[in-house]
């Protein structure tokens, strides 16, 4: 049987990596608290230094090694996003070399930052081939594989930024978080009912990426078919994990959300925020909306902006429309169970 990450592997994350990744602000637009009737306070993890949140648990893995004098000769990934940077910066702190395996529709941005850091980056035809090369590199003596999602010190690292957030914030009300692999929203999940434990933590993903959903309507782990055609590539993971998905099952409510309410809202908080955000993340105000409407006035909530690594193919996408024209009407954000 699987054993559940803890708080306190959360709390123990916090004081490995506090001086490995940045404390990133939290911030609210006084515009949108007015549309919503609720106060929305948004964890910039866009901030963070590789731009996301997943330096965090790529920190904690290799911080945990460390202090059990544990560290491997050298460290391999797979990932075309976000993990890619982190793991590639993680392991520079430690000196070790990594190695990232990657399809080859790699947005050249992510691919030139995970290079930055001083990894080195192979990259294969599919995301099939790229995850059987890291597979067998894994089994090279001396090398570790650090995943980009299911792992206890991974969940625990996550949850650090919910666990700053909420110090921060001071009382709240509901969490939200985008899901992808289950990381950042199990994670999330420790850390409200540890210190809020009356605050109800919420998921969202995209509908054309709805394994996670699925997974919670069936009781066991779905897998996408194909590769999902999605806004939200933070959240176009096959399946979530089988040490996320025990936290996930605990969850208060969560969404699925179509492609025009991910670009809409992007569009929002970057004009809102003035923050450059990935559609991962904005995505997760459609489920905020419909519980603002649903909830009396004068709540507070927490939600986790996971990162900010936008390719200009993506933008292009995002903006082929502009909803800047409508001002969000929130009693029309429903929930898509």
């Amino acid at each position: 049987m699987t054993a559940l990450t803890t708080f306190a592997d959360v709390e123990a994350a916090a004081q490995r990596i506090a001086g490995m990744v940045q404390h990133t602000p939290l911030l609210e637009s006084r515009l949108l608290n007015d549309w919503l009737g609720q106060r929305v306070l948004f964890k910039a993890e866009c901030l963070q230094t590789t731009g996301a949140f997943k330096l965090r648990g790529a920190s904690n893995f290799l911080a945990h090694l460390a202090e059990q004098d544990a560290l491997p000769e050298r460290v391999v990934a797979n990932s075309s996003g976000n993990h890619a940077q982190a793991v590639a910066k993680a392991a520079s702190l430690y000196g070790l070399p990594a190695t990232i395996y990657s399809a080859d529709n790699i947005s050249a941005v992510k691919a030139a930052a995970t290079r930055s850091y001083g990894a080195e980056l192979r990259v294969y035809p599919t995301r099939p081939e790229a995850d059987a090369a890291v597979a067998k590199a894994a089994e090279t003596p001396g090398t570790v594989w650090i995943p980009p999602y299911n792992h206890p010190d991974i969940i625990a690292g996550q949850g650090t930024a919910t666990l700053e957030a909420l110090h921060d914030a001071g009382k709240v009300d509901a969490v939200f978080a985008p899901c992808g692999g289950g990381g950042l929203l199990s994670g999330a999940l420790l850390a409200t009912r540890a210190l809020m434990p009356d605050a109800r933590v919420i998921g969202a993903e995209p509908m054309a990426a709805n394994d996670a959903a699925r997974s919670l309507q069936s009781g066991q782990i779905e897998t996408l078919e194909g590769s999902p055609d999605t806004l939200a590539d933070g959240a176009a993971t096959p399946s979530v994990g089988t040490h996320t998905f025990p936290l996930l099952q605990q969850l208060d409510d969560f969404y699925e959300v179509d492609e025009v309410q991910i670009a809409y809202w992007t569009q929002w908080l970057h004009h809102l925020l003035k923050l450059h955000i990935e559609p991962t993340c904005a995505m997760t105000m459609a489920a905020v909306a419909a519980w603002a409407v649903n909830t009396p006035p004068g709540h507070t909530a927490v939600v986790m902006l996971s990162g900010g690594n936008i390719s200009q193919t993506s933008m292009q996408k995002i903006w082929a429309t502009d909803y800047l024209q409508q001002p969000p009407i929130i009693s029309q954000q429903e929930p898509q169970e």
